[in-house]
């Protein structure tokens, strides 16, 4: 059975000495430039509500509202900046038409960290993430300009997310090697709708020393119970961060058949003990050992306070039995070839061996 938790019980990130809360308010639903976030008002409502009851990391991004998260996230930490870990990202692109206003590229990292920490109002952001891998920019050239950040005082800890596992692997190696800066913490999708990050994302992170940030614990609502059969209507969904919020569900693959399916389990899990989905949802993402701390995206106080509930959710080994099963996915080769019963007798012949812990 899981423990119940408070957000001034703090976790380290990764293999780093840096205290964060179990649960990370998302800023990128503060502002409502995109049609569906939180207005100032609202966010700052949001952002005391987190900050009065411990929590102290807050998770945001360049582009997100067109950069005003950023700067609301900037105004109300102004006055207790030094008390809280300031997260942002790097990579999207800033202006159409400029091919070097996004990527991975050091150019694009040290232009888009000077404006974050104009926006945030600070002189040093806690945690910069690379947001997501491009596929084109060499991993020394992150990595070195990342270093270099980190050397000048700009950045004090850094991250990755959205990125293949092997690449990620291959980059803390180079880090270690060279002298350089590690990463420390690695965001990714991560809820029970899309476990996909089981197969080599998770166990890499805790092989490599990576703290686990789950972003969309709730799959884009859909694991909060509030869509119907009715809502698989959406036409694919829209690519497009500004779309409606189904649209958007859709787009990320959550709002599907067999997500509606395993949300049905959540319900009645939720119904059994007193919760809400919500709470259920991000409960179980705590469960995995890997994990520092899931995202909260609300966009209202109501939803926040919601959410905080999560903390106190007591799942039995029944109840995650049940989660699990629903939510199954193959991991594929060569983790599904390693388990087999043959496989095992011809690599270990019947040994016996105690679990590493």
């Amino acid at each position: 059975m899981t423990k119940a938790l408070s957000l001034d019980t703090y976790r380290l990130l990764g293999r780093s000495g840096l205290r964060v809360s179990p649960l990370a308010l998302g800023a990128m639903t503060f502002g409502s430039d995109w049609g569906w976030g939180a207005d100032a008002d609202e966010t700052r409502r949001i952002f005391d509500a987190y900050v009065d009851r411990g929590g102290n990391f807050i998770d945001t991004a360049n582009q997100y509202t067109n950069g005003t998260s950023e700067k609301l996230v900037g105004e109300l930490a102004r006055e207790k900046r030094e008390r809280l870990v300031l997260a942002t990202k790097y990579t999207l692109s800033t202006r159409a038409g400029d091919p070097n206003s996004g990527g991975n590229h050091r150019k694009s990292m040290v232009r888009s960290v000077e404006t974050s920490l104009a926006r945030l109002k600070t002189d040093y952001i806690d945690l910069l993430y690379l947001h997501a891998w491009d596929f084109t920019t060499p991993v020394e050239e992150v990595l070195r300009a990342m270093d270099d950040l980190v050397r000048a005082g700009k950045v004090l800890y850094l991250g990755i997310s959205d990125a293949p596992a092997w690449q990620i692997a291959r980059m803390q190696a180079i880090a270690d090697v060279r002298g350089w800066s590690p990463l420390v913490a690695l965001q990714v999708v991560y809820n029970l709708i899309q476990r996909d990050v089981e197969r080599d994302l998770i166990p890499m992170a805790k092989e490599m020393g990576l703290g686990v940030i789950p972003w969309s614990p709730l799959a884009s609502g859909v694991l909060a119970g509030k869509y119907t059969q009715a809502d698989l209507e959406h036409g694919g969904g829209k690519p497009d961060p500004a779309g409606t919020r189904k649209n958007v569900a859709a787009a990320n693959g959550s709002l599907t058949a067999k997500g509606l399916a395993i949300a049905e389990v959540v319900k009645g899990i939720a119904k059994e003990l007193g919760k809400t989905p919500s709470q259920v949802a991000i409960a179980w993402t705590l469960l995995e050992p890997g994990v520092t701390a899931p995202i909260l995206g609300a966009r209202t106080v109501k939803q926040l306070e919601d959410n905080f509930g999560a903390l106190d959710v007591e799942l039995t080994e029944s109840h995650r039995g049940r989660l699990e099963e629903v939510s199954a996915i193959d991991l594929g080769f060569p983790h599904d070839f390693l388990k087999r019963p043959m496989v095992q007798q011809v690599v270990f012949g019947g040994t016996k061996l105690e679990a590493r812990q």
